[in-house]
């Protein structure tokens, strides 16, 4: 259960994101967000201010990448009406997937 151990995570930034993605073992959790992000990233609804919620997409949509690199599983556990832990799992390493990815999305970015 991954509630017990990761409420209220903490600020997981891009870069952070990345770096870590680049240097965990497989299997390696880690919570990037606590909340209910499709709300949290949306200017119209969000209780975050504007450097915050911009830094949140920034990390949302990092880890979406890394994923379709096949670098990370995410995952979302339910810890209560309208919040959820976002976890990625990093995925063994592949060959095929140099470590150079981590520092082209950070180019992209």
């Amino acid at each position: 259960m991954i509630s017990r151990f990761f409420v209220n995570a903490p600020n997981v930034s891009e870069f952070k994101l990345m770096a870590w993605v680049d240097t965990a073992a497989p299997g390696a959790r880690l919570v990037y967000h606590d909340g209910f992000l499709a709300v949290d990233t949306t200017s119209s609804v969000s209780t975050l201010r504007k450097p915050a919620l911009e830094d949140l997409r920034a990390t949302a949509n990092a880890a979406f990448r890394l994923c379709e690199l096949g670098r990370i599983h995410l995952v979302q556990e339910r810890l209560g009406p309208d919040r959820f832990a976002y976890v990625a799992i990093v995925r063994p390493h592949n060959c095929a997937v140099p470590s150079a990815a981590v520092k082209q999305l950070a180019a992209a970015a």
